[in-house]
């Protein structure tokens, strides 16, 4: 090798920053993707990672301060699902919201990483950390199903969209920690049926 020809640890080096290069971020969510496909949790680690996208671990760590961190950035790129609907109703973008979450839960290896991320977060502080960021930005985002509904009339105006987002969430969580993720269409009407009512405004 000549003097003008870089190696690797030299392409390594170069990535290294606060900022991340997008070249480098994709081959690291790829990799870290790919992994999880091949060998599920039980074989993803920040090290083989770094050896499948040829990136060292310091520009790993500086972007994702641990696992927790970057198993929550992959199993949010794999969220191809769509769980937020707007069908004019908001009972049945509830229902629709829970079946098809289940679904993506139980029929990729989602369920399997997200049941991972909440298990690290009970012994972890820094996985806790990331999982409570995470969460806070689902709520925000699945609490516009119950905004609409505000707007549209059908829900009170004094109802906490995030609040009821987290309900929401919470009887998923529940159901994908437990191991049932089986969800009939009809079991999923129930449920929208019984959390909304509660919410409705008057006459509606």
């Amino acid at each position: 090798m000549t003097q003008h020809e870089p190696d690797d640890s030299d392409e390594r080096r170069r990535s290294i920053g606060s900022r991340r290069n997008p070249q480098t971020q994709q081959a690291i969510l790829e990799a870290a993707e790919a992994l999880l496909i091949e060998g599920g949790v039980a074989g993803f680690s920040i090290e083989a990672v770094a050896r499948r996208a040829r990136a060292g671990k310091p520009t790993i760590y500086r972007w994702w301060p641990n696992k927790t961190a970057l198993l929550l950035e992959v199993y949010h790129r794999q969220k191809v699902a769509p769980v937020h609907n707007d069908t004019g109703k908001i009972e049945t973008d509830v229902a629709l919201f829970l079946t098809h979450l289940m679904a993506h839960w139980g029929n990729t290896g989602a369920g399997q990483v997200f049941r991972f991320i909440v298990a690290e977060a009970q012994r972890d502080a820094v996985a806790a950390e990331a999982l409570r960021r995470y969460g806070a930005e689902r709520r925000a985002q699945t609490g516009k199903i119950f905004t609409r509904g505000i707007e549209r009339g059908e829900l009170r105006g004094d109802v906490d969209a995030e609040l009821a987002a987290e309900i929401l969430s919470g009887f998923a969580w529940q159901r994908l920690l437990t191991g049932r993720l089986q969800i009939s269409a009809e079991e999923a009407s129930q449920v929208a049926r019984q959390m909304v009512r509660g919410l409705l405004a008057p006459g509606r």
